[in-house]
């Protein structure tokens, strides 16, 4: 990724050298620009070495994706430095010739790298992995996919995405750029206008344009935005990463920089010297100091790009001094005049090329892989990027510029629609398998204890026997249920017609009762996502008897009251207002008094209460938790509710769907391991729910046997993604959680 400049290190336009030298002196009191900052040129070298090593998994580079703030940093040193000069001189800025030097300089590049992967990803993926690659080709092409992203909820640093990884999710921060590209000039020329209204009838000779104005509009920029990625950091990772709102303020500080260099230049030799070393060594201690764990943006970015920062403003100083001798040798030069196809090509090698071979890269692989990826860089700049960027005919004309920028957009977009439409829906090829059916009549109450415990016995033995005879099943049966195309239908099931909230700023509740309106028994099902889906199963249970219904459930909230205490993650309840929305069902509840209370949630949460599911060290069953699981057991039977709390359940590798795609004939490649910390934790729960009075179910049977959880149980798909049951497996369950809600409610 790189600024869209016309030259590396360029603070103008690279037209002809005779056209440049008709270009009219800037205006007094403005910087002069230089034609040429080698060591910018070098500072991209360390940029996309930075990304390239910490995506190659190189140890010691655990902090390396923070070369792209390095890159933001530049781009918004060199764009408006640009921009400032033009308005200055013009009183405006040229959006055509703008936006054609943008287009000419980034686009054909990007879609051709955008086209290949996605021809070579329709070859190597499994289908349903092609179309949801093509949706982010297309999404890549058009450069919005960070919110594509964000709306898939992409964590950058994980791997449970639908494509393990994505071969565009680097594509990510071009979206960034190219939205900074729309917006930033079109602020700029706002500005100028404003300067110009505000000297209307002044002596326009009495003073030289300042760029005071811009500065003040750039700090606005960074008051804004900065706050904005803080918060969102700890309430909303994926936006407060990907998005232009929470990066423009390290654009907004290039910008700076930029406004600011007259300043900059001022410094003596030494202090300028010593400040570009300290900012080299802010950007090599990001690389190696930060890792995957480290809340980001958040305040860490803060070192990246201040660092990136002084290294440009002491350059303004001397650039080939201090550490601009470092950043202008020769071999960091050629890298910086790959940088921008370097960052293109490295990622999709680094994940296509293991699923061409059939198995994970070592390190010499990877390495190999890396100078591979080097080696098409530097192929697209000779035959693709210079060719365009330096031709007569397209630099000449924004219009024809604006047109090869259209063209090579339609031409990604194009291809992506081809694979999106032209992939086929993947079948399982094996024989019909009979469908997932478990027997198990309504216990009538009144009965002993032994009566009921012997009921739950009969259907969970029933279940398990399905279990451990689909671990024997190696090929997707040809009738699997539902589709591994029908997860729009399943994830509009778990919504249950918004009675699953998951809005942020929303602690409301809707009514949500389903069921005999009229009994006098009614049975509640509360919790977040993962009550949701067993949604299907109770209403079948409270159906056969004939019974009331009433589901609260809200996505990313836990049901147990978690104290707000760190991490910012009182910004986090204002945003997802869990504990309003808690607080509105646990009243509701205090009225209504239902005959039964069925509590279950995902062990997601720590002790206060962030869903850090994929966090190393995370404890799902913390202290919190438990204490938080035990008082708000007490509090139902204080309403005169029974209680029935549900165990967890296991989590496959990555999504069902995509998974059973690629291993249509080894669908135990997909299967589950019940973590061995699952049983100490259930014990613990156990035992602290039935001590306050409540029922617990452990469900490990339900899904797994010998510590093995398939993936298709009949023909029965059991998780719709990662971790959310299908709706119907969750049906071919109700007999099982009948009989559990039977014996809860015989309980004393």
């Amino acid at each position: 990724m790189l600024t869209g400049h016309e030259d590396s290190g360029k603070l103008v336009p690279s037209p002809a050298r005779a056209a440049r030298s008709q270009r009219p002196l800037p205006p007094p009191g403005t910087d002069a620009p230089k034609a040429f900052r080698a060591d910018i040129e070098g500072l991209r070298a360390v940029a996309v070495l930075a990304v390239v090593l910490f995506h190659a998994g190189i140890p010691g580079f655990t902090g390396g994706f923070v070369g792209v703030d390095v890159f933001f940093i530049i781009s918004g040193f060199l764009i408006t430095g640009m921009l400032w000069r033009e308005a200055s001189t013009s009183g405006t800025v040229s959006l055509r010739r703008f936006w054609g030097a943008r287009a000419r300089r980034l686009l054909p590049a990007s879609a051709a790298v955008g086209a290949v992967t996605m021809i070579v990803s329709a070859f190597a993926l499994s289908p349903l992995q092609v179309k949801t690659v093509a949706i982010d080709a297309i999404t890549s092409a058009l450069y919005v996919s960070n919110y594509w992203f964000i709306a898939s909820g992409l964590n950058y640093f994980g791997k449970d995405n639908l494509v393990s990884p994505s071969p565009f999710k680097h594509y990510w921060s071009l979206g960034v750029e190219e939205q900074f590209y729309l917006i930033w000039p079109v602020m700029i020329i706002i500005a100028a206008w404003l300067v110009r209204r505000a000297r209307r009838g002044r002596d326009k000779n009495r003073a030289a344009p300042s760029s005071r104005p811009y500065a003040t509009l750039l700090a606005l920029v960074v008051a804004v935005s900065f706050p904005l990625s803080l918060v969102l950091t700890y309430v909303m990772p994926p936006a407060a990463y990907l998005s232009l709102p929470t990066r423009a303020w390290q654009l907004a500080i290039g910008g700076l920089v930029a406004l600011t260099a007259v300043h900059w230049r001022r410094l003596p030799p030494l202090p300028a010297a010593l400040l570009g070393w300290l900012g080299l060594a802010m950007i090599l201690l990001s690389c190696v100091w930060l890792d995957a764990t480290t809340e980001y943006p958040g305040t860490a970015a803060l070192l990246p790009t201040l660092g990136s920062a002084l290294v440009i403003g002491a350059g303004c100083s001397n650039g080939a001094k201090g550490c601009g001798l470092l950043l202008s040798l020769s071999p960091m030069r050629a890298i910086g005049r790959i940088s921008y196809s370097w960052y293109l090509w490295h990622w999709p090698v680094l994940v296509l090329v293991p699923v061409l071979l059939g198995h994970s890269l070592g390190m010499p692989l990877r390495l190999a892989a890396m100078g591979f990826s080097a080696v098409l860089a530097v192929l697209t700049l000779r035959f693709i990027e210079n060719p365009l960027r330096f031709s007569d005919r397209i630099r000449r004309s924004p219009r024809n510029s604006l047109a090869l920028g259209g063209v090579a957009t339609a031409v990604a977009v194009t291809v992506g629609v081809v694979a999106l439409v032209g992939t086929p829906s993947p079948i399982g090829p094996g024989p019909a398998a009979p469908p997932l059916v478990i027997n198990a009549a309504p216990t009538p109450p009144g009965l002993p204890i032994a009566v009921y415990d012997s009921a739950v016995e009969n259907v969970f033995d029933q279940v398990n026997s399905a279990v451990t005879a689909a671990l024997g099943v190696s090929v997707v049966p040809s009738n699997l249920t539902p589709s591994l195309t029908d997860t729009a239908a399943e994830v509009k099931s778990i919504v249950a017609n918004g009675c699953l909230r998951s809005l942020p700023f929303d602690g409301s509740q809707p009514e949500c009762i389903t069921g005999n309106r009229s009994s006098s028994t009614t049975v509640a099902l509360i919790g977040d996502s993962h009550a949701a889906m067993w949604n299907p199963a109770v209403q079948q249970a409270v159906d056969r008897r004939g019974w009331r219904m009433l589901l609260m459930a809200k996505a990313s909230c836990p049901i147990v009251d978690l104290p707000l205490t760190e991490h910012l993650n009182g910004w986090s309840e204002q945003l997802q207002r869990c504990a309003q929305w808690r607080s509105g069902i646990m009243a509701r509840l205090r009225t209504e008094r239902p005959k039964l209370v069925v509590v279950a949630a995902v062990r997601g949460y720590s002790a206060e209460g962030i869903g850090v599911w994929d966090k190393p060290g995370f404890e799902p069953f913390n202290p919190g938790w438990i204490d938080g699981l035990a008082h708000l057991v007490r509090e139902l039977r204080s309403y005169g509710s029974r209680v029935l709390v549900l165990g967890p359940e296991p989590k496959l590798k990555t999504v069902a769907t995509i998974c059973l795609s690629a291993h249509l004939e080894n669908a135990q490649a997909c299967e589950a391991t019940w973590p061995a910390g699952n049983n100490a934790g259930v014990e613990v729960e156990s035992s602290i729910v039935n001590s306050n009075g409540g029922n617990y179910a452990n469900n490990e049977r339900l899904f797994c046997a010998l510590d093995r959880c398939p993936a298709v149980v009949g023909n029965t798909m059991v998780f719709y993604d990662a971790s959310h049951m299908s709706r119907e497996y969750s049906l071919a369950m109700g007999p099982a959680i009948g009989a559990l809600i039977d014996r809860a409610l015989a309980h004393d």
